[in-house]
């Protein structure tokens, strides 16, 4: 959907994002039945496929967790206890939570999974609304990023001990000049 001065234009259902492209646009993310905001890009962690989920690390409080606790029996959630989480505007179900798993989910035990068939995805760029099921949400791997920022603090810690040595080498300078002046004045 394209917006112009608040007033809808156009819905784009075919619209793909480059994985880089993605990571650089802002988004809320809404529900696909009343476009209730319910998460936006910052709280978004990455994917998992198979599920067909967007994985957040937080949500609006438009987003209800249910109290009812069920036991998954089938494919990817087989031994995990898990609840709905329902938009609170519209009470779709819009996403699950795990609270228990094997060991083969740990990792997205307390993540907030969001269906990516029942979100959609409001661009702050182009103002353009495109379904989550369009869009990739995998992000880089976590290494790339913390040798990036290990390669900085590298060139800030150089650039620091190469102006700590300055100012011992000034301090040192005016020590000396101090000392010879006031030899100078006792002489």
């Amino acid at each position: 959907m394209e917006y112009d001065e608040g007033i809808l234009r156009e819905r784009m259902d075919d619209v793909t994002l480059s994985t880089a492209a993605e990571h650089r646009h802002m988004m809320t993310l809404h529900c696909q039945q009343c476009h209730t905001v319910l998460a936006d890009s910052h709280g978004v962690c990455g994917e998992i496929n198979s599920m067909g989920c967007i994985m957040c690390i937080s949500v609006t409080n438009d987003v209800v967790v249910s109290v009812v606790m069920v036991s998954g029996r089938k494919r990817e959630l087989v031994d995990c206890i898990f609840s709905a989480l329902q938009c609170n505007s519209c009470h779709s179900v819009v996403g699950k939570v795990i609270h228990s798993a094997p060991s083969r989910l740990a990792s997205i035990r307390s993540i907030f999974l969001l269906h990516k068939a029942n979100i959609n995805c409001y661009i702050l760029d182009s103002s353009s609304m495109v379904k989550a099921s369009t869009l990739t949400f995998d992000l880089k791997p976590l290494t790339d990023s913390i040798t990036k920022m290990r390669h900085k603090f590298d060139a800030q810690l150089d650039h620091m001990l190469y102006i700590k040595s300055r100012l011992a080498d000034m301090s040192l300078t005016s020590t000396f000049t101090l000392s010879s002046f006031c030899l100078q004045q006792f002489a």
